[in-house]
């Protein structure tokens, strides 16, 4: 797993290594050194480096001297003189680099300036720094402008001028990176909003022994999960297998109004490798889902004149979910009294529950909008899984008028939530263009999905994707986290190879439904490849002797 910290955490890390014997001074050099390191992997002929007037901008001209020692014809263009900086650290590595003989340009004209990056292969932007947020002011708005013209290699120093390193907004002109060379740690505006276009490939530079310790030591926000941590939670390898030993999943969607909904959700459990779904819906809709699912029962519960879910069928509702491996509750459903009643008779059975869409909305009703204060409506010893998109999530966690909006504002709402019941019990599974799975201890982020996922009924087909693979069972459900961003996974993964057949803009939910058993099994070779390149790895670092 990778950490991902916060911006004032990243910043206690440096305090901590200045602490530790590595200097302010020190930082800066390793981190022009490893973005000249990287900028030499390409062997490019003529570099300009977009300098500004911070500690980025130091970056920046350290690597300039770097690649000029180099032997590489370097170009800085600064807004002023660099003897008129007033970043102390700044100053000293602009002097030096001037000194060791780097040329550079003050205040260009767009015209010069164009023309200057027209003729090289690489431009670095050395800009702004981790700590900008906003729109750039002039004359950086306009560099940007024809950084972004150019078709020179572009590689982002920290953070693509422009990009909230923070929340990942970029409200005015900002930098489209073909690699980002970020210290320390991952940041979450780079994988999240905006970032996710602008970072292009992200490297990660550590810039001391210490670092990882001390990441770990600062608490980070999140972790980013790569293919190898899924290991816990992959499939029993085995032949010995039967349809109810697979899991067996029951959803409970559906209404006059929404019937797509359920279908998509039953659909997606099975393809996800659950065993046996019954899906369970008003009876009004009941034929209509019959005609579209041969191989799912569905059975029809007692409706309210506007088709929606009766309190009356809420006792055989739940008998049905007992009998269940895992429940999905939400999709299409509406809500009203009625559903209402039914959602909050569902918490109170004892089988592993998802919760989706309207269920999730019914839960704000019942604590008008604020799940957080009423912890014993949630608080269960089967696992509960949430899967809020950000709206969703605003409804339950305080601030319906005002829904989270990046990645960090969502973990937090989540937090809320998670903190509030307390127990390992429980995920909020944030949904957005990146997702955050958060348990009581952990905030695991999965690898995204593509573009292709935004699109009617994709919440629907991952709310069933989550329920099959719940429904396989846990050995602790402090894997619960890691068991729904591996659910997440296969999801954005299935959505990935429906793009390949369909078109990145011509995806359905239904593309996605069709492609999630082959994204299934890529998922697990693309994990025991991984576990094995890791293992091959250990024994090349220690190697094994063998006595006689």
């Amino acid at each position: 797993m990778q950490p991902v910290l916060n911006i004032e955490d990243v910043r206690q890390v440096e305090q901590s290594l200045t602490l530790e014997g590595v200097s302010l001074a020190e930082l800066m050099r390793r981190a022009g050194h490893a973005v000249a390191q990287e900028v030499l992997a390409s062997r490019p002929q003529r570099v300009a480096i977009l300098c500004g007037t911070g500690n980025n901008g130091g970056d920046g001209w350290v690597a300039a001297e770097r690649l000029h020692e180099a032997g590489v014809a370097v170009q800085v263009v600064a807004p002023q003189d660099p003897q008129d900086l007033k970043s102390s650290l700044a100053l000293m590595v602009a002097k030096s680099a001037v000194a060791a003989g780097v040329s550079y340009t003050v205040a260009p004209s767009t015209d010069e300036l164009a023309a200057l990056l027209s003729s090289s292969d690489v431009v670095v932007d050395a800009l702004l720094g981790t700590g900008f947020h906003g729109a750039p002011a002039a004359p950086f708005d306009l560099w940007i402008q024809e950084v972004n013209r150019t078709s020179a290699t572009v590689v982002a120093v920290d953070v693509p001028s422009g990009l909230s390193a923070q929340t990942g907004h970029a409200p005015g002109q900002a930098v489209y990176a073909d690699t980002t060379v970020t210290m320390i740690s991952l940041k979450p505006g780079l994988i999240s909003g905006r970032g996710r276009d602008l970072c292009g490939s992200i490297v990660l530079a550590p810039l001391a022994s210490q670092t990882d310790r001390l990441v770990v030591e600062a608490d980070p926000v999140a972790w980013r999960c790569d293919a190898q941590d899924y290991l816990e939670v992959l499939p029993c390898d085995t032949q010995d297998i039967d349809k109810y030993s697979r899991g067996s999943v029951l959803v409970v969607a559906g209404s006059l109004r929404f019937p797509g909904a359920a279908i998509m959700a039953a659909q997606a459990a099975a393809r996800a490798g659950a065993g046996y779904v019954t899906l369970v819906v008003p009876d009004r809709v009941a034929t209509v889902c019959r005609t579209h699912l041969l191989e799912i029962p569905v059975v029809g519960m007692p409706s309210t004149p506007e088709g929606q879910f009766s309190v009356e069928g809420k006792a055989q509702i739940v008998s049905m979910a007992e009998k269940a491996s895992a429940v999905l509750c939400g999709p299409g459903m509406g809500v009203s009294a009625d559903t209402v009643a039914v959602t909050s008779a569902l918490l109170e059975c004892s089988r592993p529950l998802v919760l989706d869409a309207d269920a999730l909305n019914a839960l704000g009703r019942m604590t008008t909008n604020r799940l957080d204060n009423f912890p014993e409506l949630i608080r269960r010893e089967a696992p509960l899984v949430l899967t809020p998109h950000r709206r969703e999530l605003g409804r339950i966690a305080g601030t319906p008028n005002d829904p989270p909006d990046s990645l960090t504002a969502a973990l937090e709402a989540a937090r809320r939530v998670v903190w509030a019941d307390g127990g390992t019990d429980i995920c909020v599974v944030a949904k957005g263009e990146a997702t955050g799975c958060v348990g009581v201890e952990i905030a695991l982020l999965p690898k995204p999905g593509p573009a292709a996922l935004a699109t009617a009924g994709s919440g629907d087909v991952l709310a069933g994707t989550m329920a099959a693979t719940l429904a396989r069972g846990l050995e602790s459900n402090e894997l619960l986290p890691l068991l729904c961003a591996y659910a997440c996974e296969v999801h954005g993964l299935a959505g990935t190879l429906a793009a390949e057949n369909c078109g990145s803009r011509g995806v359905i939910a239904s593309d996605v439904i069709a492609c999630l058993g082959l994204a299934s099994d890529a998922m697990e070779e693309s994990v025991s490849m991984a576990v094995s390149g890791a293992a091959q790895e250990g024994d090349a670092a220690h190697p094994q002797v063998s006595g006689r």
